[in-house]
């Protein structure tokens, strides 16, 4: 069996369902509290790539 992607259709379905469930009102809110997590989770990944850069640097500078 191939992979399995999402494809505009699946997406278009999805939001018509979200939409269904969570009403046009609280939509935007959970778009925003989505990017939001989003944005948090991202700097938090990059803290982490930049605390590993920096060892590797200062390990580098020891030898």
């Amino acid at each position: 069996m191939g992979p399995v992607g999402v494809g505009p259709g699946s997406l278009i379905i999805i939001a018509l369902v979200a939409l269904l469930i969570f009403g046009p009102k609280k939509l935007p809110e959970l778009g925003k509290a989505a990017g939001s997590t989003l944005r948090e989770f991202k700097n938090a990944t990059k803290g982490l790539a930049d605390d590993d850069d920096e060892k590797d640097k200062k390990k580098d500078a020891n030898q």
